[in-house]
């Protein structure tokens, strides 16, 4: 096997985008991976993955022809490949750009959206939080108290990725009576710049550090109607969550890629006593082969909003999580001692690894919820 081919899905697909995003990963971000994964914000790279179109692949066209999700979940497994980091703010971009779109609101579809898709403007996802409150796990964070003409919202989220002073995100606020109570959940684009908005830095983590991420703080924010996608929230939240977590796939599959790549470049040279380890390239690959393809289905109906469809798309992400552990820690006993250098790219994709595997949705997050669902379609 040739360490450079591609799994037959991939490489099936049209190949002008894919060729485009290759070009980009495996020149100046494969020379930038280092230093993004030590804080570095690729604001310029990430404009040219989205002036490619990898970042709103998904979206409709403007002539109305449909988005593609497999192509951008295509397209984000090529960047993380490389690197995982550039590969998750991909996804947020990628998002934030459906939030948009799917809003149905002038406002946010017409020029704001068409910079966004242009890689002119750069974009993330607050839905950690609320999707966790969804799955009664926390708490909302944002509240919302309406005021003429829109809302004023306070409240702090922990983290929020791929942002900077000038770029926005979309989060949900519960709607707040006059005692306190929610009466319903309202999602709307955040905008970084806004008054009474406060980006903090965030405590260094393990990895993923050059991804924008910051802790936001709102005081007194006011929201009016051209920044709102969906209120109430919930209908809205249940047409998109399909393509929400699907995209996210594009990070396990690109990441567990890279490990694959990682343990056939020493095969030469560590061959014959890497023969005796559990997880092999061969049998990853096979495994991961099978997977792009089951995710790439499942890309076809991004918008069907039944439960077996939705229990799919969970259980494809957490085992998509679970083959990136396996497929990385399987590279580093590979590659030995090398792989185990801080400037090792295998060693890296461990901690890449291990934050598809906890980033919302978590793999106990996904599991939780594969457990609720099934229940509920039960039959009595």
């Amino acid at each position: 096997m040739n360490p450079a081919d591609l799994p037959p899905e991939l490489a099936a697909q049209p190949a002008d985008l894919i060729a485009a995003v290759r070009a980009i990963a495996q020149g100046p971000l494969a020379e930038q991976a280092y230093a993004i994964d030590r804080g570095a914000y690729p604001v310029d790279l990430l404009k040219r993955l989205a002036a490619t179109g990898a970042m709103s692949a998904h979206l409709p066209r403007a002539d109305g022809s449909p988005g593609d999700y497999g192509q951008a979940i295509l397209a984000m497994a090529e960047a993380s490949r490389v690197c995982g980091a550039t590969g998750f703010m991909m996804w947020c971009q990628g998002v934030a750009g459906l939030y948009m779109q799917a809003s149905g609101n002038p406002a946010l579809t017409g020029e704001r959206l068409a910079r966004h898709v242009r890689g002119e403007t750069l974009g993330g996802t607050g839905l950690s939080n609320p999707m966790k409150s969804f799955a009664q796990i926390e708490s909302l964070l944002l509240k919302a108290t309406p005021v003429d003409g829109g809302y004023l919202v306070n409240g702090a989220l922990p983290w929020v990725s791929n942002l900077g002073p000038d770029h926005y995100f979309g989060t949900i606020a519960a709607v707040v009576d006059g005692s306190g109570h929610t009466v319903r959940e309202m999602m709307f684009m955040l905008r970084c710049d806004a008054r009474g908005v406060t980006l903090k830095p965030c405590p260094e983590f393990s990895g993923m550090e050059g991804t924008g991420t910051y802790s936001v703080q709102c005081k007194d924010l006011f929201v009016g109607s051209e920044d709102i996608a969906a209120d109430p929230a919930r209908p809205y939240i249940a047409r998109i969550r399909g393509g929400f977590v699907l995209l996210q796939c594009g990070m396990a599959a690109g990441i567990a890629q890279g490990a694959i790549d990682s343990m056939w470049a020493v095969e030469g040279q560590l061959g014959h006593v890497n023969q005796y380890l559990e997880d092999r390239p061969t049998d990853l690959q096979a495994e991961l082969d099978s997977l792009v393809a089951r995710i790439l289905t499942l890309a076809q109906t991004p918008f069907d909003t039944s439960t077996d469809y939705f229990i799919d798309v969970l259980d494809a992400r957490a085992h998509g999580a679970e083959l990136c552990l396996r497929a990385a820690n399987s590279a580093l006993m590979h590659q030995g001692a090398r792989g185990y250098l801080m400037s090792s790219d295998v060693q890296r994709r461990v901690r890449e690894a291990q934050f598809v595997a906890i980033v919302t949705p978590a793999i106990k997050h996904l599991r939780k919820e594969i457990a609720r669902l099934s229940r509920e379609e039960m039959p009595a």
